[in-house]
């Protein structure tokens, strides 16, 4: 335990210089004055009531759902990208490779193959948003206890497995698709993208606490995920408990990723594309410093995209398909100039 508390506090060290602490200042300055700028413009962009007015925030409010679904999106991606790459020690991988978007595909998919279209509509509710994040929870814990506790259990396979699960359930909800009717997919289609018109605001009160909940129980262990990131033998030898701390984490990045996916659908590449930027942007190993780097970049970007689908595409909050076009081009300028990961 000594070790332990030692170690902790030698991962608390937040800057080496002076010339460290003024860049990550200005880096987050300029990332909330972003954020705030693209919110307050949803909120006011084509607003026809004068700003300041009753009749401007009266408009205001019923825009601020989508704000809000924004920000607890931004945090969940960013919070469990970013915990998933420490744990699992790559910064490649993102949490949907164990198959969250995959297993919200077939849910949707299935219930319009069984149901027709007034089954998707059926689906919905407080109580369904719930069932659909317990039973991502579940099964993504049933995954990690089964293929982390036996002899030969190790991080590498539940990965591998998790790819061939979510491989085989995007196979399945094709083949369902391919048997569905022009307007049963049409309709389909819209919610398989992520999309922040997908949320609806009775989801918020359940979608909030569990996000700000598992949010906060990572801040709060932001030193030991600086010790995983160490590797799972450097840990070990620093008095951590590696496997339970591991499981902790998933558990948390389990909750955040299952809230995300059931309130807005499938964002594959927003956590990648969000982490990576994260790690240039605060260019520290120390998880309280960059989680709220990634969080501001997270709600910087989506709430760009989905101003730019609104307003100049007309699209509708489809912010998917401009983080994927414009996602990848910013990552490998990134990686480019930067000559690694």
């Amino acid at each position: 335990m000594a070790d332990l508390i030692a170690a902790e506090a030698r991962t608390s060290g937040s800057f080496p210089t002076a010339h460290a602490r003024r860049r990550y200042a200005i880096v987050v300055s300029i990332l909330v004055v972003l954020a705030l700028v693209f919110g307050f413009a949803l909120l006011a962009w084509e607003n026809p009531m004068p700003v300041g007015s009753a009749g401007f925030w009266r408009i205001a409010k019923l825009r601020m759902t989508n704000v809000t679904v924004m920000a607890v999106v931004a945090v969940a991606q960013a919070v469990a990208t970013v915990s998933f790459q420490t744990v699992t020690t790559n910064r490649i991988i993102t949490p949907s490779i164990m198959g969250f978007e995959s297993l919200y595909r077939v849910v949707q998919t299935g219930t319009v193959y069984l149901f027709g279209i007034a089954g998707l509509v059926a689906i919905q509710g407080v109580w369904q948003f719930g069932l659909q994040v317990l039973i991502m929870v579940g099964l993504a814990m049933a995954l990690y206890g089964w293929l982390l506790s036996g002899r030969y259990g190790n991080l590498q396979i539940m990965l591998l497995i998790g790819i061939i699960i979510g491989g085989g359930l995007g196979a399945v909800s094709t083949f369902m698709q391919r048997m569905l009717t022009p307007s049963e997919f049409d309709v389909l289609a819209a919610r398989l993208f992520g999309n922040v018109s997908n949320a609806d605001a009775s989801y918020l009160p359940l979608a909030i606490p569990l996000c700000v909940a598992a949010s906060a129980l990572l801040w709060l262990r932001a030193r030991r995920l600086n010790l995983l990131a160490l590797g799972a033998d450097a840990s070990r030898s620093l008095g951590l408990d590696h496997r339970r701390e591991l499981y902790i984490v998933l558990f948390l990045v389990a909750v955040l990723m299952a809230t995300s996916t059931a309130l807005v659908g499938p964002m594959t590449f927003l956590g990648f594309l969000v982490a990576t930027l994260a790690y240039q942007f605060a260019d520290s190993h120390d998880h309280r410093l960059i989680f709220p780097v990634a969080v501001l970049t997270a709600f910087t970007i989506l709430a760009g995209a989905y101003f730019v689908m609104r307003n100049i595409f007309y699209a509708q909050g489809m912010v998917s398909i401009l983080i994927e076009l414009v996602g990848g081009t910013v990552f490998l300028i990134v990686i480019l100039r930067k000559g690694r990961l």
